[in-house]
């Protein structure tokens, strides 16, 4: 079973790489981007027996700094 974590930055946290697309997309003339915010997707890949408890204990302790971010887990079939 695949689980999927969407790691965003909180509303208000500063996005230096949001900040570094908008403007490259802006250079290359794409128009009506408004902002950009980015942020990672982890894959896992996980037995059946690994809850979404669990998975949240691992953002928690590994892979998302909540302090900052925000994450959402997915199951994927």
């Amino acid at each position: 079973m695949k689980a999927r974590v969407l790691v965003t930055l909180k509303n208000g946290v500063l996005d230096p790489q949001g900040k570094a697309i908008h403007h490259a997309l802006e250079g290359l003339g794409f128009a009506g981007v408004n902002d950009v915010r980015a942020g990672k997707l982890i894959e896992l890949d996980v037995d059946e027996s690994v809850d979404d408890g669990a998975i949240e204990d691992m953002c928690r302790k590994l892979l998302a700094n909540t302090v900052i971010e925000n994450f959402r887990i997915e199951r994927v079939a």
